[in-house]
């Protein structure tokens, strides 16, 4: 049986992927496992999906890891997801240091507990100069606090004088999100079967190529990958146009 990846187009790769990795609770409760369990099968998937993205040039991989809706599940798991986000950041940095991948985090780090915040800047500066891969990983975030945040930070910088609100456009929103030093997904992948965006780069994504897979997190392997940037590439992007 063969791969999607020979029929992919190495000159036409998407720029940057970004990821909702749903199904993590279901596929354990489907197995009689609590939800943490679910998580915890997870993390394979995250580092098969880096390891396929690193070696077939994707530039950009981002993965949507915690939201803020998500510090209302109840404490137990999001105590047990926080310690498990992070000690796997710091159990994989030096493999992804070894494989050139850069460490990047968008969201409202400011949340994160103080242990967990040290580790990821510690995992974020030891992998900053990598030139290969830029791994992001979306923590405690939402696209309305990110938007929110952006016009705060604006409307400072116009009372302060520095800008006029003639000078508002696009490309100043943009450079106050928390991903003004990264590109645009070209490719959008959501997991388990549901079809919406859940609050996830509501602005980034005006342009992005969506694809939805019945597929639940922990299962999503490589092969998967490759079928959904084989569909990708099989779309016509107009851009509005």
């Amino acid at each position: 049986m063969s791969s999607f990846k020979e029929k992919i187009d190495k000159t036409n790769l998407p720029k940057h992927i970004a990821v909702i990795m749903d199904g993590n609770g279901r596929w354990a409760q489907e197995r009689g496992f609590d939800r943490i369990f679910g998580h915890q099968n997870g993390v394979t998937s995250v580092r098969e999906t880096t390891e396929t993205a690193a070696e077939i040039g994707i530039q950009y991989l981002t993965l949507y890891a915690f939201s803020t809706e998500n510090w209302s599940r109840p404490q137990e798991e999001v105590d047990a997801l926080m310690e498990l986000l992070i000690d796997t950041i710091e159990k994989e940095t030096p493999t992804l240091d070894k494989n050139n991948v850069r460490l990047m985090a968008i969201g409202d780090l400011s949340r994160l507990p103080g242990n967990a915040s040290e580790k990821l800047q510690r995992c974020i500066a030891k992998t900053s100069q990598n030139t290969g891969l830029s791994l992001v990983l979306a923590l405690s975030y939402s696209s309305r606090w990110e938007i929110t945040n952006a016009l705060k930070m604006i409307c400072t910088e116009v009372m302060a004088g520095n800008y006029s609100t003639d000078e508002i456009n696009e490309e100043l929103i943009s450079n106050h999100m928390t991903t003004k030093s990264i590109p645009d997904p070209d490719l959008l992948i959501r997991t388990s079967g549901e079809e919406r965006i859940s609050n996830f780069l509501l602005w980034q994504l005006a342009y992005t190529e969506l694809y939805f897979t019945k597929i639940h997190w922990p299962a999503f392997r490589k092969e998967n990958l490759y079928e959904a940037i084989y569909e990708f590439q099989q779309r016509e992007r107009r851009f509005g146009k």
